[in-house]
């Protein structure tokens, strides 16, 4: 049963059931009125069907039908539902689970959280699905397209403490990707810069002036064969900028294998492309654990596709 927030209610197909706050006036004169106003993405007929097969609740956890008053000031809860979703064929796998963490490794085109078009297959939700842990929950994040470690908190009280680690840079992370190989770069290199979202491509981000957020360490592990132009790295953040591997990379002139955003932004799949992921894997994760004290060294068993 989910305890982190309202009423007990169980998991659904593994998905937690979300909260939207009601303002305490409005022009409403029922609920359902709020909703079609409030998510238009969700058309008002598939709000009356949520209504109907009891999918929408009130604050006591209390089914609302269809006809329910407006009544501001609390929450109400649902159930996310989409029609249809592009399955991702790859498995995500436990590496680790005691009281308090989980460690999963996450498959490449895998989400991390439900958003977009994504609810059951995002890695949250198999989880949920998996474990039955309704208040399991991510730390940090990592991008669909990239795969690799990610921690997830087991009780909700302690999470506070987890995501510290990761917002005073407690945490030692090491990624690895395969991008071109440049002889003439002298490496390995710490790159340092002021990261910020390209106003014309917000899905991009770009080196600017200003003072530095980003720091990332690349190392060369090997060079791979000559006909394919292409080496393995090792890349250090210090820093946790939205992405921030493949922006760095990218401004060294090593845009990363598979990258459908740098450089060059490429319109959205509607199917991906499954065959060329990007290569960029979360491979290493060590931490103190600021709940029992212990030394934490976690690494991936995925490995990248190249050569």
């Amino acid at each position: 049963m989910s305890r982190a927030f309202g009423p007990a209610l169980p998991l659904r197909d593994g998905v937690s059931v979300s909260a939207v706050a009601l303002p305490q006036t409005g022009p409403w004169r029922l609920m359902l009125d709020f909703l079609d106003q409030r998510m238009p993405q969700v058309t008002r007929a598939v709000w009356v069907q949520r209504m109907q097969s009891g999918s929408v609740f009130g604050e006591q956890g209390q089914v609302l039908p269809v006809d329910a008053c407006y009544r501001g000031g609390g929450r109400i809860f649902y159930y996310r539902e989409l029609a249809a979703e592009p399955p991702i064929p790859f498995a995500e796998t436990i590496l680790f689970q005691d009281e308090h963490l989980l460690i999963a490794d996450k498959p490449h085109f895998l989400p991390v959280t439900p958003s977009g078009r994504y609810v059951q297959e995002t890695l949250l939700t198999r989880l949920k699905r998996r474990t039955g842990l309704a208040d399991l929950s991510p730390i940090h994040r990592i991008d669909r397209e990239t795969a690799g470690l990610v921690v997830f908190c087991i009780q909700p009280e302690q999470r506070g403490a987890y995501q510290a680690l990761f917002r005073e840079r407690l945490v030692d992370k090491v990624y690895e990707s395969i991008a071109p190989f440049k002889p003439e770069l002298s490496l390995p290199l710490t790159r340092r810069s002021r990261l910020q979202e390209r106003s014309e491509a917000f899905m991009q981000m770009e080196e600017v002036e200003g003072a530095c957020n980003a720091e990332t360490r690349v190392t060369l592990l090997e060079r791979l064969t000559d006909d394919t132009g292409l080496a393995r790295y090792a890349l250090y953040p210090s820093t946790g900028q939205k992405h921030q591997l493949r922006a760095h990379m990218n401004a060294l002139g090593l845009p990363i294998v598979g990258d459908r955003i740098y450089p060059d932004l490429l319109p959205v799949e509607q199917e991906p492309d499954f065959s060329r992921p990007l290569q960029l894997l979360a491979r290493e994760l060590s931490f103190v654990d600021p709940i029992s004290g212990e030394s934490r060294r976690f690494t991936s068993r995925l490995r990248l596709a190249f050569p």
